[in-house]
C-alpha cells in the first residue's frame, strides 16, 4: 500500500511539471479580426499603393522607389508604368508609380510627392509638371540624401545637384525630326515653294501647354525647324505667330505662317475645339502638326475620327497631318493614311531608364547626367517593322 501512495505521489508530480513546462510555450490565440479596416472614400487619382514593407528605410527591405509621373490618363503613361515595373522587378525594388489626374492639376502632384518624401523613400523618379511648384521638395530630398531621377520632360531648371540623372527623349531633336519629315513631302514642299506674300501659306503646331519642357521642347524643335527649312526656299519671308511665347517675326513679308495654338486647358474638349477653329477658318492651311496625344485626340475628334482627312474625299483631304506618340486612336489614322505619320518615343524603356537609374544612384554607381530614350517616325508604309511596332504602344 505504501508503496502505491508513493507511486501516486510520483505520478501526479510529474504532470504537475509536465503542464507547467507546457504553460509558457502555446499560448492562447489571439482572437480573429472581424472586421476589415474601412477602405478610404476616394482611391487617390490614378495611383498604386506602397506596398507596406517599402514605406520606411528599413535595411531589412528592399530599397523603395517613389515613380511619379506627370499624368495617367493617357496610354503613354501606363506604358511608361510597365517599363518601370519591370525595371522594379528586375532590380529587385519596390516602387510606387503615381500621377494627377491631369497634366493641369500641378498642385496634386505636389501633393503626390510631399506624401512620397514623407515615406522616406531611397530615390524619387520624377516628371515635373513645374519645377517650380517642386523646389523645396527637391531642396529637401537633396537635404536627405534621397537621390532624384527626372524622367520624360525631367525637372528642366531644378536646384543644383538636385537631379542626378534624366531619362527622357530628346524631345527638341523629336520636334525637328517631325518638321523634316514634313517639308519632305512633295505636296507640302511644292506649296511652300510656291506661296508668296500675297498667298501665303499656314502650318499650325498645336499642344497641350506652354509650361512643360518636353512640350516646349518638341514645339521649339518643330517650329524651329520648319522655320529654317522654308527660310531656304523663302529668305527671311516666314514668320511665327500665334502664342506669345513662340513669336518669331520675318524681316520680310511672310509667305510661310507657321502657327502655335494651345488650348486654354489639357482636356480633350478643348483640344478639339482648338483644331476646329483651325480646320474651319484658314484656307491657306497646308500641314498640321499634333505634339502630343491630348492635341491628336483633339485633331481626330474634329475630323469625326479622322474620316475628313481621308485622301480621296475627305472635307480635308489635302491636309497633311504629323501626330506624336501612338495610341490605337493615332495608329488608326495612320494605318488609314488620315494622318501622314508620327515621332514615336519609347515610353517603355523611358519608365525602365527611370528606375534603372534611381537604383543605379541608389547603389552609389555612376550615372549620366542625362539618357537618351530615342525616338523614331512612322507612316502606314514601316508601322508593321518589328523594330518599330514595339515602339507603338495601343
Amino acid at each position: 500500500m505504501k508503496k502505491l501512495l508513493t507511486s501516486i505521489l510520483a505520478l501526479s508530480l510529474s504532470i504537475a511539471v509536465f503542464a507547467g513546462c507546457n504553460s509558457t510555450a502555446t499560448p492562447d490565440p489571439a482572437p480573429a479580426t472581424t472586421e476589415a479596416a474601412p477602405a478610404s472614400e476616394e482611391a487617390a487619382p490614378a495611383s498604386e499603393e506602397a506596398p507596406a514593407e517599402s514605406t520606411e528605410a528599413d535595411p531589412g527591405t528592399k530599397p523603395y522607389i517613389a515613380v511619379i509621373s506627370k499624368g495617367f490618363q493617357h496610354q503613354f503613361w501606363q506604358t511608361v508604368n510597365a517599363g518601370a515595373n519591370a525595371a522594379a522587378a528586375e532590380y529587385n525594388v519596390d516602387i510606387t508609380f503615381e500621377g494627377p489626374p491631369t497634366e493641369s492639376d500641378i498642385s496634386i502632384q505636389v501633393d503626390m510627392l510631399n506624401a512620397a518624401l514623407a515615406k522616406n523613400p531611397a530615390a524619387v523618379a520624377l516628371a515635373a509638371l513645374d519645377t517650380e511648384s517642386v523646389t523645396s521638395q527637391l531642396t529637401q530630398a537633396m537635404d536627405n540624401n534621397i537621390p532624384v531621377v527626372g524622367f520624360d520632360s525631367g525637372v528642366p531648371n531644378a536646384p543644383a545637384g538636385s537631379v542626378v540623372s534624366t531619362a527622357s527623349t530628346n524631345n527638341y531633336e523629336a520636334g525637328k525630326l517631325a518638321a523634316q519629315q514634313l517639308f519632305d513631302i512633295t505636296s507640302v514642299n511644292e506649296k511652300i515653294v510656291a506661296a508668296t506674300a500675297d498667298a501665303p501659306v499656314l502650318i499650325v503646331a498645336q499642344s497641350q501647354d506652354a509650361t512643360s519642357a518636353s512640350i516646349l521642347d518638341r514645339t521649339n524643335g518643330f517650329v524651329d525647324e520648319i522655320v529654317n527649312l522654308a527660310n531656304g526656299v523663302h529668305a527671311n519671308a516666314v514668320e511665327v505667330t500665334g502664342h506669345d511665347v513662340f513669336l518669331k517675326p520675318s524681316t520680310n513679308p511672310a509667305a510661310v505662317i507657321v502657327k502655335v495654338v494651345i488650348p486654354p486647358s489639357t482636356s480633350y474638349t478643348d483640344a478639339q475645339a482648338v483644331a476646329q477653329t483651325e480646320l474651319q477658318n484658314n484656307p491657306n492651311l497646308i500641314a498640321y502638326y499634333c505634339s502630343n496625344e491630348a492635341s491628336v485626340t483633339g485633331m481626330l475628334a474634329a475630323t469625326n475620327d479622322g474620316t475628313d482627312l481621308d485622301r480621296a474625299n475627305g472635307t480635308y483631304k489635302d491636309l497633311i497631318v504629323i501626330g506624336f506618340d501612338a495610341g490605337a486612336p493615332q495608329k488608326n489614322a495612320i494605318k488609314n493614311q488620315y494622318f501622314y505619320g508620327a515621332v514615336t518615343q519609347d515610353p517603355y524603356m523611358i519608365g525602365f531608364y527611370a528606375v534603372e537609374l534611381a537604383y543605379k544612384a541608389i547603389s552609389g554607381e555612376a550615372v549620366e547626367e542625362v539618357v537618351d530614350t530615342g525616338c523614331r517616325f512612322y507612316t502606314y508604309e514601316n508601322m508593321e517593322d518589328p523594330e518599330i511596332a514595339q515602339l507603338l504602344y495601343d
